[in-house]
């Protein structure tokens, strides 16, 4: 946006250079004593045409200085003893724009083209028009003209340069924060997770072979372990690789369903609509969405069913989860680290969560996703 506007300021600024050049130009014309023939008036297009097109010179400052050379040979070949000023900003602009041989090279050809145009003209002796060629483009302003231009096109690059360097800057602190956050995960939560899981494991297979029934809660603690541990692991492979492709998406809304129904709480899965392609972004924040109001009905909700429902629009995926717990209007949620993550998720990709509990009792989570803005 401010980059836009900038744009649309210097087309403006570039504008009003120009119509200020040709007017001082056919002002300067106007105050000589010129015949009111047709070589008059083309002098007098000429110096309009030579000016106006510095409007361009930013867009094209090559075509620019040729135009502007021409035209400050043709109406001094015309007897107009004005000034060439609108080719010194196009030779200005020129040089800022990077084309140092093409600026030297056009110079030259119009200071040696000067005197002959003087001197086509008729009015001048061979003196007089080396004189007036001198005074219409001293070469004392020509060099200063490409100097400033040069001196403001290397003071660009250098501001260019600086500000890739400043990016490089951050995003190499970006990456040393994200390998430094991976190793704090790795050592302090890795070896907690493997204990679990061992543990279980080692439980479950000691049951088994003594021929005792293993309680249904182990399992699930088993279970959590595994997928616990499998989370970290593509946590910090995400951490350490800056990887886009998410490690869990909708296609696994299934496991977490059926994994939900093995502590207690009856789980069902309902799919509305016809699926279609759907961002890797919109697939993880939907899975979290379902992972995390999961683990809180089967936590905090007392409940003893829970239902999952997925709807695809044709732009925007649908989500909503609902518990039989206990929670009542009467009663303001208190809003976890979960529930936040959960909103800031949706919000950054532009779209809406509504969590509270039900009239009819119970909690609800219910979220909406665009599925283009978040392509």
């Amino acid at each position: 946006m401010n980059k836009g506007w900038f744009r649309v300021r210097a087309g403006v600024r570039d504008g009003l250079i120009a119509v200020g050049v040709a007017a001082a130009l056919l002002i300067t014309g106007v105050s000589g004593q010129h015949p009111a023939t047709g070589v008059g008036l083309l002098g007098y297009v000429l110096l309009a045409v030579g000016g106006l097109a510095l409007a361009a010179g930013r867009r094209a400052p090559v075509a620019v200085l040729a135009v502007t050379g021409v035209c400050a040979v043709g109406y001094q070949a015309a007897g107009f003893d004005v000034a060439a000023v609108a080719f010194l900003f196009a030779v200005y602009a020129a040089m800022r724009a990077g084309h140092r041989l093409v600026t030297v090279a056009m110079s030259v050809a119009v200071m040696a083209s000067l005197p002959l145009a003087a001197l086509v003209s008729g009015l001048h002796d061979a003196g007089e028009a080396f004189a007036q060629a001198r005074g219409a483009l001293q070469i004392a302003w020509l060099i200063a003209a490409g100097a400033a231009g040069e001196a403001l096109r290397q003071a660009e690059q250098r501001a260019d340069e600086a500000e890739r360097t400043r990016e490089e800057a951050a995003r190499r602190r970006a990456d040393e924060e994200r390998l430094h956050i991976a190793r704090e995960l790795h050592d302090s939560l890795t070896h907690q997770i493997s204990v679990i899981k061992v543990q279980s494991e080692a439980a479950v297979h000691v049951a088994r072979k003594r021929g005792e029934p293993v309680p249904d809660a182990l399992l699930v603690i088993r279970e959590a372990g595994r997928e616990a541990s499998r989370e970290l692991r593509a946590t910090l492979e995400a951490l350490r690789d800056d990887d886009t492709t998410p490690p869990h998406g909708l296609d696994h809304i299934p496991e977490l369903v059926e994994r939900a129904g093995r502590t207690g709480v009856r789980t069902t899965l309902t799919i509305q609509g016809r699926r279609h392609g759907v961002p890797a972004a919109v697939g993880r924040t939907l899975y979290r969405i379902v992972q995390e109001s999961l683990t809180n009905v089967a936590r905090h909700a007392d409940a003893t069913a829970a239902s999952v429902h997925i709807d695809y629009r044709p732009d925007a995926v649908a989500l909503r989860i609902d518990d039989n717990g206990k929670a009542t209007p009467d009663i303001d949620p208190v809003p976890g680290i979960g529930l936040l993550g959960m909103r800031e998720r949706v919000t950054a990709l532009g779209g809406s969560l509504r969590a509270a509990p039900r009239d009819e009792g119970g909690f609800t989570v219910r979220a909406e996703l665009p599925v283009e803005s978040a392509a």
